[in-house]
């Protein structure tokens, strides 16, 4: 019986996660579109979807339909998006540690993005990106990432980063106090990193 409520509890502890990020990518969105913004980030999180998130380990995995914006002249994805996509992925996945006045989302910069290219990832192709926070502390992280095919079979690129924590600009701190309220003092996380 113990086993079954165990099991329990860290199936909702991952859907709550799940939904954790769900919400911040939502929050982004919404950002987004009061403020007009136009830059090219905006369609990768449209297009992103999440599709696990998982609280023990401070994973979080993302899938993304690689078209032609993603493109170089050579036809396939472009050194840069490679960045773009890492970059995003990498912030939102260091919401997994976060807590009022600790990383809050939207609330750092990119000190470092060291980015291995392993393989040209052809148009056309779904990718899946798995991130991970390495470490952190009360100015810098770590986070690394991999992209590579859904089944894991080709490996595409890697990436380390450092962020740098700076305050969130006030309009956006207003905007996590109130995802805070939504979702708790925790977040909802249950990440010990």
């Amino acid at each position: 019986m113990a086993q079954s409520s165990d099991a329990e509890k860290k199936a909702k502890a991952r859907r709550d996660a799940l939904e954790r990020i769900r919400s911040l990518v939502e929050l982004y969105n919404r950002v987004v579109d009061e403020r007009g913004y136009k830059g090219y980030d905006t369609k990768l999180m449209r297009d992103l979807r999440v599709v696990d998130a998982d609280p023990t380990t401070g994973v979080v995995t993302w899938e993304l339909d690689v078209d032609g914006y993603w493109a170089n002249m050579n036809g396939v994805m472009h050194g840069g998006a490679h960045a773009t996509i890492f970059d995003m992925c990498t912030s939102f996945g260091i919401s997994m540690i976060s807590k009022p006045g600790y990383w809050e989302f939207l609330a750092g910069v990119s000190r470092i993005l060291n980015i291995s290219y392993l393989k040209a990832v052809p148009i056309g192709v779904t990718v899946r990106i798995k991130t991970q926070v390495e470490g952190h502390g009360k100015s810098m992280a770590l986070a690394s990432a991999t992209m590579e095919s859904p089944d894991g079979k080709i490996k595409y690129s890697t990436v380390q980063q450092h962020k740098f924590h700076t305050p969130a600009r006030p309009e956006f701190a207003e905007l996590v106090r109130e995802w805070w309220a939504k979702w708790g003092e925790d977040g909802g996380r249950q990440v010990k990193l």
